[in-house]
């Protein structure tokens, strides 16, 4: 579990991550907002996730709000990836 998060510490001192606020708690992660086609490609919707590591953000739940950048998003799901010790959160923008 080390492993992960001394990966995301050294992300974080090179200013490869991002700020997020959840519950009044700062967490650095891995902040992404990928384009993807919709409609069979007449439309482009904005796909917002994060990455982090379980311990972390541990109750990070679906409903859960956070601030990344001064912007609110609400978490709409949450999968664990690999051995559990990261997670992916797919983010709705408010």
């Amino acid at each position: 579990m080390a492993f992960v998060e001394d990966i995301y510490d050294a992300a974080a001192r090179s200013n490869l991550l991002m700020r997020a606020i959840v519950g009044g708690t700062e967490v650095m992660v891995d902040f992404r907002a990928h384009d993807e086609d919709v409609l069979d490609g007449l439309g482009v919707s904005r796909n917002h996730t994060i990455r982090y590591p379980v311990s972390r953000l541990p109750l990070l739940a679906a409903g859960n709000t956070l601030e990344i950048a001064g912007q609110a998003y609400r978490v709409r799901e949450v999968i664990a990836m690999g051995d559990g010790t990261e997670a992916r959160a797919s983010l709705t923008r408010l």
